[in-house]
């Protein structure tokens, strides 16, 4: 263990998320100090470019004086007040911006209400419940299904982690609850297309299963699907062509509504303003955090069409109070460095601004197919994942008790990168005020790492 005083109360007093304990409290970790646009720095100086945006999530850097300016002048005029019962200007304002920009894609029904959680998990949590308040508001008690997929990832809450087909957040935590949580395959192309299959043939077979599912379920006991444009938590798999298009058509024909989980996608990730736009999703439900306030601050929403606000309105015609709501959500601190970043991505036209840095990025990356580790290289706008393999070929895995992935992590980041690696996929999602020279800094960091992880396992 470090003897930095800092380092030892920290394994003493602090637990970690998602990380081994055990490993943890013998070794302790990095302790970051300060940050510097795409850059953090720890408490012995070293520097690190961050390709993952701390969580997927801090879109502006870490030294953007503009959101501190704002979360300094509204603590000055209203630092805190609830959303029960009562309103603030900086929640107004953002719901109103956020309704603004929602997407809006061919002839769905426009999102047009908002209500403000304070993450990415509570959002999707919320909307859960909602689901199941709207069902029971127009008379289908019945649908409570709810439907993700193998490897999505939708929040760290009991509802949620269920939702979410991550297998190492559901052992020995007695999840996922009941029979109400259902998870069909996988989108993951590489990894799961069966031999000469096409992108467009493989999404084919993932529908019919999707239909599958239902109908052994019963189309009128499902309520909902849920689904990231990219699946973050995966290791950042974009879906096959044409996936989404053939979901959404079975969708409809059982009246089954789509909740698009944009925590991730949202706010420029892919190439637009939206993750739904790129694929052409039409959301019943859209969720989105992370970086709706560039993570300055925690805060998510939920965005739903008016059908489901007016059942909303109906049963609180019917019960009264609608009887949901979190001490700090649409926190006006919170609200007010949300509005400053949405300022920001327009004026300085982010959304554009990763359209015209994706190709370099998808250069730099793809330029590693050539490296014995790299097996595949996939993403779309400032989001992409490399899969690692032992066998090129065959596409063959390594061993788990390998640990590949974590090695190659840790041999990045003694050369100064940040990614996370998801198994033996190693995922980027930058800030995206990345320059071109940093991404090639960044790709070429990658590359450092790959080779001593490379000498490590023929070692």
């Amino acid at each position: 263990m470090r003897t930095n005083s800092a380092h030892q109360r920290d394994t003493r007093y602090l637990i970690h998320q998602q990380t081994n304990l055990d490993d943890y409290a013998r070794d302790g970790g990095v302790l970051m100090a300060r940050g510097d646009g795409v850059y953090v720095i720890d408490d012995r100086g070293n520097r690190y470019l961050e390709a993952m945006a701390g969580m997927w999530c801090a879109s502006l850097g870490f030294s953007e004086k503009r959101l501190a300016d704002a979360a300094y002048k509204q603590m000055l005029e209203l630092p805190y007040y609830h959303t029960f019962n009562r309103a603030h200007m900086p929640s107004i304002d953002l719901a109103e911006k956020l309704i603004e920009i929602a997407p809006k894609v061919g002839d769905a029904e426009p999102l047009a209400h908002v209500l403000l959680q304070c993450s990415g998990s509570e959002a999707n949590d919320t909307a859960i419940k909602l689901i199941w308040y709207y069902f029971n508001a127009i008379g289908r008690p019945q649908k409570k299904k709810i439907i993700g997929r193998q490897r999505g990832y939708h929040g760290n809450t009991v509802a949620t982690v269920s939702l979410s087909g991550q297998p190492h957040m559901h052992r020995d935590f007695d999840l996922p609850l009941g029979d109400r949580f259902l998870h069909t395959e996988n989108p993951h192309y590489y990894r799961y297309a069966e031999p000469g299959e096409s992108e467009e043939a493989f999404a084919e077979r993932l529908a019919q299963q999707l239909e599958a599912l239902i109908l052994a379920e019963g189309p009128d006991t499902i309520a909902a699907f849920f689904a990231e444009p990219v699946q973050g938590g995966g290791g950042a798999i974009t879906p096959p062509a044409t996936y989404f298009e053939r979901v959404q058509a079975i969708l409809k024909k059982y009246e089954i509504l789509f909740l698009v989980d944009e925590v991730i996608c949202g706010f420029g990730r892919t190439g637009n303003m939206w993750g739904a736009e790129t694929y052409g999703i039409k959301p019943d439900l859209l969720t989105c955090a992370k970086a709706l306030s560039a993570s300055y601050q925690p805060i998510s929403a939920l965005l739903v069409t008016d059908a489901i606000y007016e059942a909303m309105l109906s049963q609180s015609r019917k019960l009264g109070t609608f009887g949901h709501g979190f001490t700090y959500a649409g926190h006006p601190v919170a609200c007010a460095v949300a509005l400053e970043t949405l300022k920001i991505y327009e004026e300085d036209g982010i959304v554009e601004r990763v359209r015209d840095l994706a190709p370099r990025m998808k250069a730099g990356l793809e330029a590693l197919r050539d490296h014995p580790l790299v097996g595949d290289v996939r993403g779309v706008g400032l989001m992409y994942g490399v899969e690692l393999v032992a066998d090129k070929r065959t596409r063959l895995p390594f061993d788990p008790k390998l640990k590949v992935g974590q090695l190659v992590l840790a041999e990045c980041q003694k050369v100064g990168l940040i990614v996370r690696a998801i198994e033996d996929r190693i995922a980027f999602t930058p800030p995206l005020i990345i320059t071109e020279a940093q991404i090639d800094e960044m790709c070429g960091l990658f590359r450092r790492g790959l080779d001593a992880a490379w000498a490590g396992l023929r070692g």
